[in-house]
């Protein structure tokens, strides 16, 4: 007979944080870039992590939202875009070696803000290993796969582990406590959790698997810092406010892609359709992905991913104060200090309907 848990499991959708009396100021307390915070006040927001990881034992400092490794979002120019508010992208796999080098070259800067992508398959495992043997300040590895279930993504994260045995690991998709903590103990330093929430991911649709991305984030969170190991929430955020909602559910990092996408800094021409310009975003297991990386759809697998054209947004630095200037605010309502602090500040409220849709 099948299992069945009864437990009523949350989207971002689901839920809004509860305010809390506060001695913050405003959301303005803060200002803040790569190089320092000015602090305004005796009590200000700081939204800079400085987090060390259970199994390189290297520490990292930033604002710990991420761009996701997807090929029109994970981008050289992203990264340089990114890099200079403290934010961290996942390079997607598809850059040569001499991309690699030659970016490296000319931004040493960012590259304590990226990881380098691989798959599972030969080929990306020696090309991750020509490029970080090409470009040894790079010290962040996402190991990214639709399925982190399978037991050849541990040996496979093992086996890299053993590679790079002082690089940042980060290794996933999984979306329950005990796979978060087999992998942690495999050697990953920090685990990718969603399966299915992304907006043009089709998963959910396909194969009816999946998990709501609260919940999983809050399940996950506690597996993974029980271990003293650490996790990213990857999809399902719309807006600033899911941003927040994932940290405050214990997520380390937060994974954007489609609120990245759109901008001057992702790969993709400009399409003009009946006066106005948009730019194409896929999921990477989408037809669009694999019939330009792979050939095609291979006969042993559906397509889990959609291909839409996104309105073109222009430079990314908008989306990103959007992103930062939500995270300051919900910091505040909240009543922490600093963004380590919201998971313990934050009370979550169940809700039927998050935002009046009149004008929508």
């Amino acid at each position: 007979m099948p299992n069945i848990i009864n437990e009523i499991k949350l989207d971002f959708k689901d839920v809004l944080l509860r305010p809390k009396r506060s001695t913050l100021r405003s959301r303005n307390d803060v200002r803040s870039n790569i190089h320092m915070i000015i602090f305004l006040s005796k009590q200000v927001v700081n939204l800079f992590r400085n987090i060390t990881f259970r199994n390189s034992k290297r520490t990292y400092q930033g604002i710990p939202v991420m761009a996701s490794n997807m090929d029109t979002v994970g981008t050289f120019q992203m990264a340089k875009a990114l890099s200079k508010h403290g934010l961290f992208t996942a390079i997607h796999k598809y850059y040569s070696v001499e991309d690699w080098k030659s970016f490296a070259g000319e931004n040493p800067d960012c590259l304590e803000n990226i990881a380098a992508s691989a798959g599972m398959a030969e080929s990306d495992y020696n090309k991750l290993y020509d490029i970080l043997k090409a470009v040894p300040d790079i010290t962040f590895i996402c190991l990214d796969v639709a399925n982190g279930y399978s037991q050849h993504f541990v040996e496979y994260v093992r086996k890299v582990r053993a590679a790079f045995p002082s690089h940042t690991i980060i290794a996933g998709n999984v979306v329950t406590g005990e796979m978060v903590e087999e992998l942690i103990l495999s050697g990953a330093d920090i685990i990718k959790v969603g399966i299915g929430p992304g907006s043009v991911c089709t998963t959910r649709m396909k194969t009816g698997v999946g998990y709501p991305q609260l919940s999983a984030v809050i399940e996950c969170a506690d597996a993974a810092h029980g271990l003293q190991g650490h996790i990213i929430s990857d999809g399902g955020c719309t807006c600033a406010g899911d941003v927040a909602k994932a940290f405050g559910a214990g997520a380390d990092f937060v994974m954007a892609g489609g609120m990245f996408a759109g901008h001057d800094e992702c790969d993709g021409e400009i399409i003009e359709k009946n006066g106005k310009k948009y730019k194409l975003f896929y999921g990477m297991s989408s037809k669009t992905a694999m019939e330009k990386h792979s050939g095609g759809v291979a006969e042993y697998r559906s397509s889990e991913g959609k291909t839409v054209e996104v309105v073109y947004k222009g430079d990314v630095e908008s989306t990103v104060l959007d992103i930062l200037g939500g995270l300051r605010s919900a910091c505040t309502y909240t009543g922490a200090g600093k963004l380590k602090e919201l998971p313990r500040r934050a009370t979550f409220i169940r809700c039927t309907q998050q935002v009046n849709t009149i004008y929508s």
